[in-house]
């Protein structure tokens, strides 16, 4: 069985996917599972251990009819078995309709007159759970299995000599992640705020390291707390799988609700994240293991130091 998976949106949605298609892989253990996903999105299938090859399309790019048509063609030269689709669109259905898929799945609304088989996006719960709700229109009806990533043997072995640049390889450490990014302001918490957090939890645990994770444009975000803190450590990542061997190695991870949250979850560490606007409950798991804290407002700079510190201490 050929498979192709629509799936607009960034890593973060990827990886909530991946429950869905390594299931997929379970039940039909010859199916061969391709993805397309916008080209920001590509790096999460570093770290999948079900899809066998990823293409890539800007879905909310100003598309001409010829875009829209080397995609149809592509995907009608492959003459894939059953498409997935994870978009509630009039084009994304159309397009599906075109390649001549037999078997098309997807959720009701927008499209959905195009699919042969659709069912109800419930918009309010765990999202790895709404996703993996499609598998029941092919016939597998099984739980939602936990979030899992194969991280590569190269990524593990950076990760290790990273710890040990660090000086953390044998202590175990807390791994810090705000995201700095401007185009989602909501989403940013404020360095000083930050300071308070590590500040007290240096003085409650000061023989546990503390490391902030610095992605490329986020570099003077994280320099601003590491020169506060002459001991605090920072890592630098380049690809998704050491990030997630990075995370994978701490024994409490700190994160503004971004892709280091599905990795969190993904390698089973502790987590405690902060949301703005978004509902945990749609990227979180119900788990003692990885707790939320919601802004009342929406915006992640208004919650406050200590609601984060009461959650560490307190559990």
């Amino acid at each position: 069985m050929r498979v192709v998976a629509l799936v607009p949106g960034g890593i973060g949605e990827q990886i909530l996917l991946f429950p869905t298609l390594d299931n997929l892989k379970r039940y039909y253990p010859n199916a061969q599972i391709d993805v397309v996903v916008e080209p920001q999105a590509k790096a999460a299938y570093r770290v999948s251990k079900s899809v066998r090859e990823v293409f890539t399309f800007d879905f909310n790019d100003r598309n001409s009819l010829a875009d829209w048509g080397n995609l149809v063609g592509g995907i009608r030269d492959r003459e894939y078995d059953v498409a997935i689709a994870l978009r509630q669109s009039w084009w994304v259905g159309l397009l599906l309709w075109l390649t001549g898929i037999p078997t098309r799945i997807g959720y009701k609304g927008q499209g959905s007159a195009f699919l042969t088989k659709s069912l109800l996006f419930k918009a309010n719960q765990y999202a790895a759970t709404t996703y993996h709700e499609l598998l029941q229109l092919l016939g597998v009806n099984s739980p939602t299995p936990e979030l899992a990533v194969n991280i590569p043997k190269p990524d593990i072995e950076w990760a290790k000599q990273e710890q040990k640049r660090l000086g953390i390889d044998e202590t175990g450490y807390v791994l810090i992640h705000s995201s700095a990014n401007e185009s989602s302001p909501n989403n940013i918490y404020p360095v000083e705020n930050w300071q308070q957090i590590i500040q007290d939890f240096q003085h409650k645990q000061p023989n546990l390291p503390i490391v902030l994770i610095q992605k490329p444009d986020e570099e003077e975000y994280a320099r601003s707390l590491a020169d506060t803190f002459a001991d605090v450590r920072v890592t630098s990542p380049d690809n998704v799988g050491k990030l997630a061997a990075m995370v994978g190695g701490a024994s409490l991870m700190l994160t503004t609700n971004s892709v280091t949250t599905q990795l969190s979850v993904a390698v089973q560490t502790y987590t405690i994240a902060l949301f703005g606007p978004t509902d945990p409950a749609q990227v979180l798991p119900k788990s003692d293991k990885f707790l939320a804290i919601k802004s009342s407002t929406g915006k992640v700079a208004d919650i406050s130091p200590s609601a984060v510190l009461e959650k560490i201490w307190g559990g």
